[in-house]
């Protein structure tokens, strides 16, 4: 069975330390169920498990208080990225990290659900609302279409395009997103930084609630990622966050263009 994981503060005293459980209170009000206890983590885990990770089950269970929210944060949505993308995570925890970049939390929602935009967002131009996605691939190798040449060693998991067809004037859209390994260490936030990029004025990650870096204003949007979702060269455009989340619109070719693109790759 799972060990109960505990965080511990170390507070002192007179007459010596003294070791104090850190404690999570409820945020509801005192005749809320909550008060009557709370099941162990072990419990929960086991739960969870069977119920394959459930996301909406998780994020249900998340709004009943605040330990249970934190319960989700540290472990279950944990699970549910290692189940969901093991290879990735794998990958991703490969550095010797216990965690990543952000928190679990947010990289659960980024595996399953697409940030749409809104006018007057960070893409203006339509309003397509967010949505939550069956299923998403997401490729290490498609990653590598996405940086400049000087950039290529860093890695970056980037996901197929989830295609909204007939957006009037805009035509055929796609939304797509991806997440840095390490980021804090990679060139392309080093890059970012001496070139001194600007951060959104407004606009945070929709999965962290981190400030944003345009790729575009920093030109860094190599000609290859275009190429590789088989859109327009001058109608793509993504931003990353201080946290290594990317998240990222193109105005798709016709399907035949797309197929004559795919031929001179």
């Amino acid at each position: 069975m799972r060990a109960r994981e505990q965080k511990r503060e170390i507070s002192a005293a007179k007459g010596g330390m003294m070791l104090v459980v850190k404690q999570y209170r409820c945020t509801h009000s005192s005749t809320c169920i909550c008060m009557k206890g709370h099941l162990s983590e072990d419990a929960i885990f086991l739960v969870f498990q069977h119920l394959n990770w459930n996301p909406r089950l998780i994020a249900a269970m998340s709004c009943v208080c605040k330990w249970f929210d934190e319960v989700a944060k540290r472990v279950l949505w944990k699970e549910f990225c290692r189940t969901r993308a093991p290879k990735m995570m794998l990958d991703l925890q490969s550095s010797g990290s216990h965690s990543v970049d952000g928190n679990w939390k947010a990289l659960g929602k980024l595996l399953i659900y697409c940030s749409g935009c809104s006018k007057g967002g960070l893409f203006n131009t339509i309003h397509i609302p967010g949505h939550f996605v069956y299923r998403t691939r997401f490729s290490r190798t498609s990653g590598k279409s996405f940086l400049i040449p000087q950039c290529r060693t860093d890695v970056l998991y980037v996901s197929d395009p989830c295609e909204h067809l007939d957006q009037g004037e805009e035509g055929d859209v796609g939304f797509f997103r991806g997440v840095f390994k390490s980021f804090s260490f990679s060139r392309v936030r080093k890059m970012l930084i001496d070139r001194q990029a600007k951060f959104h004025p407004t606009e945070v990650c929709p999965y962290c609630k981190a400030k944003l870096w345009s790729m575009l204003q920093a030109n860094m949007i190599p000609r290859s990622a275009s190429c590789r979702l088989g859109a327009y060269d001058d109608c793509i455009e993504y931003y990353v966050c201080l946290n290594g989340h990317m998240l990222g619109i193109s105005t798709l070719l016709p399907l035949s263009d797309s197929e004559e693109v795919s031929e001179l790759e």
